[in-house]
């Protein structure tokens, strides 16, 4: 074998054992590949770049704006509060009601952020049922992922080897292609979780009372901090005088999470507080604190103590509030101490409080590093707050209290949500256009009809996919340019040669399905798929059964919290261990197995 070969070998090991150890972030992995594939000279610049200006990475940024326009116009969430009033407190209704609902989300949206706007409903139908939402959850995460086996742009997978197909001239695959084995596996999960499953998820406990929604009071009581509201007077002669919040430091020297500021006599003047707002003789600033902090500085910086009666707490939670957020996979957030990730600066919020793996954290502002998964209590202004709903690259909002004001910003957009949706889907089903014309013709109507602003569309894009898609696809490309592709495909082909077409789709489902529980399934994708068709080629078997084989297999992330994003938004949230995913995952793994290979040679028979 040549050098170029060894080293494009060496590649790809890399790239799948930082995939595997999460300790880089898999759009820098990709950017590695890219500048490694471009120096070492075995792909030209243009070709080691190619993968942004591929059909495929458009096409799912444009699908990333449509949802957006979904989850802004209150599309999703509407359908969330019909799955509540139908599904009443019935845990089985619900499993009924809210899989087929989010598969058939799932199948037009990006399953990670079905999941993250449909976390919160979960929640919520949870608590006013009185179950664990460990008993929703899962099965919520299950009908994500297998939302991607229904249509054709339901998933990446799918996109890839559709276009591997195209690309080597072969006819691709129709929007629906999918649905036959995807619709069969929901069926299967279904039934699954009504019955086996719900023996194998923890029962867990329902954090508050059942059918009650929690209060202010309930989360501050959750996370450590009850009772620590408190307002403070800055006399006269107070070393505050003059200072910004940044320069007076109040949060890191002193303790006082500030997160108001009342410069009048009434409530009605209250402001959120940024790190440029310059502190003045007779303001009042509303803090969070422990009651010993409090006894310390008052002294110190020569405040006065007015506490909080309950009646001002009712008038101040009008306008400002707390809500729960959890950390994604991938957030840019992952390892930056609060004090870098600086919300009060970016986004007008504070951070009053963290829990990790279910316990309070101690906050330290400097030190804390935030990991995927953590939930944050943050305070700002419910409009600030409001602001934080809906998928977002960064964190996902939880819940926000009975006090919260419930708004939509472009709910009367929704008809043109659901018509822009509806056409695109038209246009694909009827191939009256390509596949790419429809999506980015839907999301340039979502921006024009102000379903979506254009800053909104921006942050909806998950960057560190579609840098990941960039830049494996052209790993793909040096694996056929080098032969390295040719010699795997030879070694398999002699493994599998003389026997049955089934016995290959169980080996090649299988290399697919276990590799995508560990490294994300798109890399996987890209990586088998080149082998897959070339395999089939070999072997003499339809690509077509080969490449929806992988494209099923690589969406089966059931059996690991770290196999999906979808898994990790609903881990901490569900409070579930690893061994739960195990329990309920494999089982699911073998029904989507078993469904493939029964369907697959009735779709793709060998006499075509």
């Amino acid at each position: 074998m040549s050098w170029q070969v060894w080293f494009v070998y060496g590649l790809v090991t890399t790239a799948i054992l930082l995939f595997f150890s999460g300790r880089t972030r898999l759009d820098l992995t990709a950017a590695l590949v890219i500048i490694a594939l471009a120096a070492s000279g075995i792909l030209t610049p243009a070709e080691a770049v190619s993968g942004f200006g591929n059909p495929v990475v458009l096409l799912i940024a444009g699908l990333f704006v449509v949802s957006e326009g979904l989850a802004r116009t209150g599309v999703a969430a509407a359908i969330g509060v019909r799955i509540a009033g139908i599904g009443k407190r019935s845990e089985q209704r619900l499993l009924l009601l809210l899989m087929p609902v989010v598969a058939a989300l799932s199948a037009v949206m990006s399953s990670t952020g079905v999941v993250a706007l449909f976390v919160p409903v979960v929640l919520t139908l949870a608590r006013e049922a009185g179950l664990a939402p460990a008993r929703l959850l899962m099965p919520l995460a299950t009908a994500a992922l297998i939302g991607g086996m229904l249509t054709l742009i339901g998933t990446p997978p799918n996109l890839v080897v559709n276009r591997a197909l195209i690309d080597a001239g072969f006819e691709g695959f129709a929007f629906f292609d999918f649905t036959w084995i995807g619709g069969c596996i929901l069926l299967l999960a279904m039934a699954f979780m009504l019955t086996i499953g719900k023996r194998l998820l923890p029962r867990g406990t329902s954090t508050v009372a059942e059918g009650r929604r929690r209060s202010l009071h309930d989360m501050a009581e959750q996370f450590g901090i009850a009772d620590q509201l408190r307002r403070l007077h800055i006399q006269p002669g107070s070393p505050l005088l003059g200072k910004t919040v940044s320069e007076a430091a109040l949060r890191r020297k002193h303790g006082l999470t500030v997160i108001a500021l009342q410069r009048g006599r009434w409530l009605s003047s209250l402001n959120p507080v940024l790190a440029n707002t310059r502190l003045q003789a007779n303001d009042i600033v509303i803090v969070v604190a422990r009651p010993e902090v409090i006894d310390a500085q008052v002294t110190a910086l020569q405040l006065t103590d007015l506490g909080f009666p309950h009646g001002l707490q009712r008038r101040f939670s009008e306008s400002f509030g707390v809500a729960e957020t959890l950390v994604v996979p991938g957030s840019p957030l992952i390892g930056k101490s609060l004090a870098q990730a600086d919300f009060r600066a970016r986004q007008r919020i504070n951070v009053l409080a963290m829990r990790r793996a279910d316990q309070p954290l101690d906050l330290d502002y400097e030190d804390t590093r935030l990991q995927s998964g953590d939930l944050l209590l943050i305070a700002g202004a419910w409009t600030e707050l409001e602001q934080l709903a809906g998928p977002r690259p960064d964190m996902v909002l939880l819940e926000m209290p009975t006090e919260a004001s419930n708004r939509t910003w472009h709910a009367n957009q929704a008809p043109w949500a659901i018509v822009i949706t509806l056409l695109m889907l038209l246009a694909m089903a009827t191939q009256a256009t390509s596949n790419l014309v429809a999506v980015m013709v839907a999301a340039f109507m979502m921006v024009v009809t102000r379903c979506v602003e254009m800053n909104e569309a921006y942050r909806s894009m998950n960057w560190q996919s579609l840098v990941l898609i960039a830049g494996m696809l052209p790993l793909a490309d040096a694996l056929a340019k080098t032969g390295g592709a040719n010699l795997i495909v030879n070694e398999l082909t002699g493994l599998f040669a003389g026997h049955g077409f089934q016995v290959v789709l169980v080996g090649l489902f299988l290399l697919t399905s276990v590799l995508s529980q560990f490294i994300s399934n798109t890399a996987t994708t890209v990586l088998i798929a080149p082998i897959a068709l070339s395999l089939a080629l070999d072997l003499d078997y339809p690509p077509q059964a080969f490449m929806m084989t992988v494209a099923i297999a690589a969406s089966t992330a059931f059996a690991t919290p770290v196999a999906s994003p979808v898994n990790i938004l609903v881990l901490a949230p569900g409070q579930y261990r690893f061994v739960d995913f195990v329990k309920v995952g494999i089982p699911l793994q073998v029904l989507a197995l078993a469904t493939t290979v029964l369907l697959i040679p009735l779709l793709f028979p060998l006499t075509q």
